[in-house]
């Protein structure tokens, strides 16, 4: 069972290892995503993709747009994998690219991600902090419901961590979804482990049997971590 990381920094370090075993198992277009508020993404990144230059794969590493690239070349020094904006990609892709790395694109991109998969044929791409799948841009009609069919279904979340109310839920490949529960000493149980991400009644229905006493087996051994002081500055934001 893969713990709760205790810092920001144990939580890149999780992903990686993640990213690691599935690019070894042969998974070539996965997610990475710490779901946390105000969370500024270009020093989680940067802590990153040394994971790919250990692997020894040559990469190219895409933001929203162009003059986020360029903020990041002039700020890495110009470091030697090319940096490029979404808008930037025509299709090109490069006999010697072996891997990508999309950093936060958006639903306004996902027709750009989209073709950067196809045209990749095979090569990973990751997904770093994705918000692809806004309602307000792709829509919730039959539009929206092909692109998910199409594309966004066949994603496979390789590592995530998202902090609730009292609450967490974690994936870090190969092992499966943890939803945990913040006690009131501040540290964290685990409640469950499913194949799936839980999300609406499937989610309510883990934390609701816990509250009431209903889960099945031994409760499982407390654990301290970065998230119950995450979780303070969550309640901060939302008072």
């Amino acid at each position: 069972m893969a713990p709760l990381p205790n810092s920001l920094e144990d939580a890149v370090e999780q992903a990686k290892g993640a990213t690691q075993a599935a690019l070894q198992n042969g998974l070539s277009r996965i997610t990475v995503e710490l779901a946390f508020p105000e969370l500024k993404v270009m020093p989680l990144v940067q802590q990153f993709y040394p994971i790919l230059e250990e692997m020894g794969l040559q990469f190219k590493l895409y933001f929203p747009d162009a003059g986020a690239a360029a903020l990041a070349k002039r700020d890495w020094q110009n470091p030697p994998f090319t940096i490029r904006g979404l808008g930037e990609f025509k299709g090109q892709i490069e006999a010697d690219d072996e891997a990508y790395l999309v950093l936060a694109p958006s639903a306004v991109e996902v027709e750009a991600v989209e073709a950067l998969v196809q045209e990749a044929t095979g090569r990973p791409v990751i997904l770093f902090n994705p918000k692809l799948e806004d309602i307000a841009t792709i829509g919730i009609g039959y539009a929206g419901r092909q692109l998910r069919d199409r594309f966004l279904s066949t994603l496979e979340t390789c590592y995530y961590l998202r902090p609730l109310e009292n609450a967490a839920i974690s994936r870090c490949y190969p092992e499966p979804w943890q939803v945990w529960r913040e006690q009131p000493d501040g540290t964290y149980t685990l409640l469950a482990e499913t194949p799936q991400r839980p999300a609406g009644e499937a989610l309510d229905q883990i934390l609701y049997d816990q509250e009431t006493g209903e889960a099945d087996g031994p409760a499982p051994k407390p654990q301290k971590n970065f998230l119950a002081e995450l979780q303070k500055f969550i309640r901060a934001l939302t008072q």
